[in-house]
């Protein structure tokens, strides 16, 4: 029988070499930070977008430091080396009031048009739903329009194209009394209207930040940060309409962030911490990686992005462009963002 030790050693070993089997489906063609010189003390949120043009577009919310009235929307283009990062949206209400911009979220409808969504609010238990649109490949955008009243908008992950006529988007609501509750906001007329799908608010699961993953035969997943150290899920076999309770699933989660994305292959990724809470929310963000399932149920580690200790590797965004390559970003330390590409070997 081996010793605890030796028993140890070999889980150890036996971890490393299917991490080192998975990477070989999977390899890193490039990791580098977004800006040489960023523009603003602190940075956070990114989301990123394929235009209809093949542009490469990142945004993420900037400033002082998160939570402060200085806080904007900061776009920048992947594909220009060096990228010169523009204030795209702001906080400004009025001439005399300001607020914070938070968790932008860029999506693309099948006609090419651009959405950015965003919020704007004191904290995010009092923040609102807004948006603009582009219809030049992101060139320019248009005034910023306000969500109607309860919809917030997608809070940290991008809106789904369900079918021609369906856009999910996922979103969710950080409660006065410390309760979090995700759920599903849906328009059919192109991103003019929204309507609310609520989903199961047991108390087992405080869940907010929703990733759609699309599977044959009209059936999704939804894949969840949680405050009950896992990632949480829930499913669907009718395009959203009804939904099953929430339930955890293998994957880890430090109270942070994860995003999801649906391969060309079939195959399903999430980015994601491998870590549980701490004493306080943002410990356990100095290690990310991706791992990969075919069934959304069996989940297995195929990259290593950080291995920190104190650091904060955190709040990912996923896509797949055009050309098959697999475009991660995420926050680096606060201080900026980091772009990484993958290619799917097989």
């Amino acid at each position: 029988m081996l010793s605890k030790k030796a028993l140890a050693i070999t889980l150890l070993l036996f971890a490393t070499f299917k991490l080192v089997m998975a990477q070989d489906e999977f390899k890193i063609l490039k990791s580098e930070l977004v800006f040489n010189n960023p523009p603003f003390n602190n940075c956070h949120a990114s989301t990123i977008i394929e235009t209809q043009s093949g542009r490469l577009l990142m945004a993420c919310f900037g400033g002082s430091q998160e939570g402060k009235k200085d806080v904007s929307i900061w776009l920048t283009d992947l594909g220009i080396k060096n990228p010169e990062p523009h204030i795209v949206a702001d906080g400004m209400v009025s001439d005399t009031l300001r607020y914070p911009a938070w968790n932008p979220v860029l999506f693309k409808d099948p006609k090419g048009k651009l959405f950015l969504f965003y919020k704007v609010g004191p904290n995010p238990r009092e923040w609102w739903g807004m948006y603009k649109t582009s219809n030049d490949n992101g060139v320019t955008w248009s005034a910023a329009v306000k969500l109607s009243k309860g919809i917030l908008g997608p809070i940290k992950n991008k809106p789904v194209q369900i079918s021609k006529n369906l856009i999910l988007s996922p979103s969710s609501v950080e409660e006065a009394n410390g309760r979090w509750k995700a759920h599903l906001e849906k328009s059919t007329d192109d991103g003019r209207t929204w309507s609310i799908i609520p989903l199961d608010t047991a108390k087992a699961f405080d869940v907010i930040q929703p990733s759609i993953l699309k599977y044959p035969d009209h059936k999704l997943q939804l894949l969840m940060r949680s405050k009950q150290g896992a990632v949480a899920q829930c499913w669907s076999d009718d395009d959203g309409k009804t939904w099953s309770k929430i339930s955890a699933t293998s994957l880890l989660n430090p109270n942070s962030g994860t995003d999801a994305v649906t391969l060309k292959s079939g195959k399903q990724l999430i980015v994601y911490n491998p870590d549980v809470p701490g004493k306080d929310w943002y410990n356990g963000r100095g290690k990310l990686r991706v791992a990969c399932s075919t069934d959304g149920e069996t989940w297995k580690d195929i990259a290593v992005l950080e291995n920190g200790d104190k650091e904060e590797y955190s709040y990912p965004a996923i896509i797949q462009t055009k050309d098959g390559l697999i475009h991660i970003t995420y926050t680096y330390n606060r201080k900026n963002i980091k772009h990484v590409v993958m290619q799917e070997i097989k």
